[in-house]
């Protein structure tokens, strides 16, 4: 198996998949060191060479053994190599090829921590020989001491980092020679001397030791105590403020290995980093499972609205695209469901997006775009549409109120429930003709407004066909011989829990589904709970492995419903967003697989 490239670990990577802990969280007293350095001959890492291996193993200051060699290249010597080392064509000549070494030289460092000064360098030539001579890279955790003491040490201290001096620096007893063994004991002195100055910046185990020798801020450092004490559990942790303001809300499978990973190196998000100095707190909420952590993260978000969260802050700000009912019905946008007989689309997370779908039904059908209300026995005067032979006039009676529902308002309200086809055909036909004529700027208009009411009528359908269920229990397993259990009401997550494993999951169902908490329907797709949440439950509920156990009425879509096009709406969105930049061959294709969609 392909061992990964050499990467320094991070904390979020201490634990095992199955909880154990990981050799890297020990403490820097009980981990075995083997500390290593190479000579070579200056060339490139190509698995070739190598001329010296000199290795230290070691654990609480005692040296339990030595690993020692000259290695033949297999090429020439440079001359400032020699004059660098002492080392001599004439000594590595009767030495082992690396092929030979590497064998004994990976049972050596098998359970270890490998440590080395620059330590990447080192580690590149042993990769690349094991690469080349068919050998495993055992990938151990490693540890810089040249980037420890960057971090560590101040240039009032030390002018810089080489070997050399920091030996001088913490009075090595073997001064660095450019001989392999000479330099690991060096190095093995220094790091001593670098572990006995970690304590002062609370940093006790190996993972933290290779987490401080990264690009961590003064604030991570100073505040990763925060993380001290979180459980290692799904649920939703909350960063507060000294006042009690929630300022970031996250979600995570195993809290405590989360919010661990903001305190270090990959965290570089520079709102995070500012949220982290405003913090004087981490709660920790605990969840059955990682789908009850998304949901109430969701919640959390929306009833805080925590200034560093960026997504699911505002889900009431939602808007819907609404047909009125009037004689002449027209469309509106509006932010609330009324009980008034309209016809809803939606819900859109923006004002700006409502639009351009209202743009699509206009020109799919003759729905008129004025705001007025008409009478039916009152003419007004027309405007420019109906000279344009955009609008049927409704306005001077041209069209009869049956006529125009027809024509004009049927077809948008069986997008809605129903078979949305006559709409996309005749955008589609629209596009079509448009990029026949090497109109395709146009088309691209056009295929835009598309997507946008394609992906409405094909989400609202989806809400819908659950939300008007009243109740849903499923069951997952969770991997460790449990069931994840949830019980969903009207779309909402209204309990989970998880079953205990080798223990039959149905009482753990049944004492859930009495304390679940009670839903009342309402009116649209998503009556008790916000849309993104009740997408979550339905992506959790759509996985292979969930079974549904009772449903209290059939989860049905329409036969002819916009599910049937989700093909075309994925083509259109690829080629919107530029992986496929082809109008014509995404969109308008007319191919028979095409036109299937249709049918």
């Amino acid at each position: 198996m392909a061992q990964p490239a050499y990467v320094q670990g991070t904390l979020d990577t201490l634990l095992s998949a199955d909880g154990s802990v990981d050799p890297a969280a020990l403490s820097l007293a009980d981990t075995t060191f083997v500390v290593l350095d190479l000579e070579t001959t200056g060339g490139a890492a190509d698995g070739a060479g190598i001329t010296e291996i000199g290795a230290v193993k070691v654990r609480g200051g005692e040296e339990l053994g030595v690993f020692a060699t000259l290695v033949n290249p297999g090429e020439r010597l440079p001359p400032f190599i020699t004059v660098l080392t002492g080392i001599t064509e004439a000594m590595l000549a009767p030495a082992p090829p690396i092929e030979t070494v590497l064998p004994s030289l990976l049972e050596f460092l098998r359970g270890s921590v490998l440590v080395a000064h620059n330590a990447p360098y080192d580690v590149g030539f042993l990769k690349a020989a094991c690469a080349r001579h068919g050998y495993t890279w055992p990938n151990p955790r490693v540890l810089d001491t040249a980037a420890v003491a960057r971090r560590a040490l101040t240039r009032d201290e030390v002018p810089n980092r080489k070997l050399g001096t920091l030996a001088q620096f913490f009075h090595a007893t073997v001064q660095p020679t450019h001989r392999a063994l000479d330099d690991a004991r060096a190095t093995v002195d220094v790091l001593h001397g670098l572990i006995e100055r970690l304590g002062s910046f609370r940093v006790h185990t190996v993972g933290d030791a290779i987490e401080f020798a990264k690009a961590v801020t003064p604030t991570q450092r100073r505040q990763r105590h925060l993380a001290d004490g979180l459980p290692h559990v799904p649920g939703v942790y909350v960063f507060r403020a000294g006042d009690g303001r929630a300022l970031y809300v996250g979600k995570s499978k195993d809290i405590a290995t989360r919010v661990r990973s903001y305190f270090t190196a990959s965290e570089k998000r520079a709102r995070i980093s500012e949220m982290l100095g405003a913090a004087t707190r981490v709660e920790a909420l605990e969840c059955a499972h990682p789908l009850e952590a998304e949901v109430r993260e969701l919640r959390l978000i929306a009833a805080h609205s925590p200034p560093y969260n960026r997504r699911s802050k505002y889900p009431e700000r939602v808007v819907w695209l609404k047909l009125t009912a009037e004689a002449y019905p027209r469309l509106s946008v509006v932010r609330t469901l009324a009980d008034d007989g309209a016809a809803y689309l939606g819900p859109f997370s923006s004002r700006k997006t409502a639009e351009l779908a209202a743009a699509g039904v206009y020109d799919a059908v003759p729905l008129r775009q004025c705001s007025h209300k008409l009478s039916v026995r009152t003419p007004t005067p027309a405007c420019a549409l109906a000279e344009l032979g955009r609008c049927p006039a409704p306005c001077e009676h041209k069209i009869t109120p049956e006529a125009y529902e027809a024509t004009a308002a049927l077809p948008f309200r069986s997008a809605l429930d129903g078979d949305p086809s006559q709409v996309v055909d005749a955008l589609m036909d629209r596009i079509d003709t448009l990029s026949g004529k090497c109109r395709y700027e146009e088309a691209a208009v056009l295929r835009s407004r598309l997507i946008a009411l394609l992906r409405a009528t094909v989400r609202m359908q989806r809400l819908t066909a659950m939300t008007r269920l009243a109740e849903i229990v499923a069951a997952r397993r969770d991997g460790i011989g449990g069931w994840e259990i949830v019980v969903v009401r009207h779309g909402r997550l209204a309990a989970a829990a998880t079953s205990p494993p080798r223990e039959h999951p149905r009482p753990t169902l049944e004492a859930v589904r009495l304390t679940a908490e009670t839903v009342l329907p309402g009116r649209g797709p998503v009556p008790a709970a916000s849309a993104e949440e009740t997408e979550r439950i339905l992506a959790w509920l759509e996985l292979a492995d969930t079974r549904l156990v009772e449903t209290s009425g059939d989860w049905v879509s329409p036969v002819r419903g916009a599910a049937r096009f989700t093909s075309l709406l994925n083509r259109a969105e690829a080629a919107a967003s530029g992986k496929d930049s082809s109008v014509r061959s995404s969109v308008t294709d007319r191919s028979d697989d095409a036109r299937s969609l249709r049918l």
